[in-house]
């Protein structure tokens, strides 16, 4: 808590000095997660600075600002961040700024909430990990051009070319994962992971989703919670497990050790991009790449 205090005192000062305006000329644009970076310099292209917060492996959940992040956040133009408390340790950040007059962009403010998952142990009451469902990205898509052609209006056709693009690519991916999930047997399509990131695309896809932990990282399994994650897939006779590239693999290793004692074999699948992305000029540093990479995985391993 002191640091989230700290931070909010250090963007005080810094909007206190800061003139929004870059040497280059471009709008400043601030992204958190990496699946938001990856979108927004989709639509803005060359015509905006986009500097992304969280980097490759990150967990949006538990991520503090640093000064370098509250200098970025001081001197943008506009910030995109998920919402739904999916970054929790910056709210206060964000609340601090709508007071200074800068724009801080909740994304799933474009989404109707009674689409939304809901969760009656998370704080804001509705899953964040939104983006696994790709028809909600496409509304987020179009959200973004929109609030980036308000902003700069004389590069509006530019973003509304981009955004199309965009869309496009994403309906190619789209029918692409129905395609490859086609050739999994609905009886084996559970999804066993480390935490409660894939309802979305569970929801969208006819998978059964079941995580160790719940909807933020932040909550613990406990000995009990494996022993009956355990239990459940003995039951079901699920055939693998996956560890999640932004949570600690000791986790699902755990819980494979406890289906071994119990007399059964389940293998770790693979691993999944759940909260962030891939490295950097990878293909899964890109959000096409990774629900590609996760679907193949995903299928692949439950076969």
């Amino acid at each position: 808590m002191k640091k989230i205090v700290f931070a909010v005192i250090i963007l005080s000062l810094a909007l206190s000095c800061t003139n929004n305006t870059a040497s280059t000329g471009k709008l400043q644009v601030v992204t958190t997660t990496t699946m938001l970076t990856d979108l927004v310099k989709n639509i803005g292209g060359n015509f905006i600075d986009v500097n992304g917060l969280m980097g490759s492996g990150v967990d949006p959940h538990l991520y503090k600002a640093s000064e370098g992040d509250v200098t970025k956040l001081a001197k943008a133009d506009i910030i995109f961040y998920n919402g739904l408390h999916l970054e929790g340790k910056l709210v206060d950040v964000f609340e601090k700024m709508a007071s200074q007059n800068i724009k801080a962009i909740a994304v799933t403010d474009a989404l109707d909430k009674n689409t939304l998952i809901g969760s009656a142990y998370f704080a804001s009451n509705y899953d964040p990990h939104i983006w696994f469902n790709i028809g909600k990205w496409q509304q987020i898509t179009q959200f973004v051009v929109n609030k980036l052609s308000e902003a700069q209006p004389q590069y509006q056709e530019q973003f509304q070319q981009n955004g199309a693009k965009y869309l496009k690519q994403l309906e190619t991916l789209h029918t692409t994962i129905i395609n490859k999930i086609s050739s999994l047997p609905e009886n084996k399509r559970i999804l066993v992971t480390a935490h409660d990131a894939f309802n979305y695309f569970g929801q969208a896809y006819g998978f059964q989703v079941v995580g160790l932990q719940g909807l933020s990282t932040a909550t613990e399994a406990g000995v009990q919670d494996v022993q009956n994650l355990a239990a459940f897939i003995i039951d079901k006779q699920v055939k693998a497990i996956f560890v999640e590239s932004s949570v600690p693999k000791r986790t699902i290793e755990a819980l494979q050790a406890a289906v071994k004692s119990k007399g059964f074999n389940v293998q770790i699948g693979g691993t999944l991009y759940s909260d962030a992305l891939g490295n950097a000029g990878t293909e899964e540093g890109t959000y096409i790449g990774m629900f590609t990479h996760n679907v193949t995985t995903i299928v692949d391993a439950l076969k």
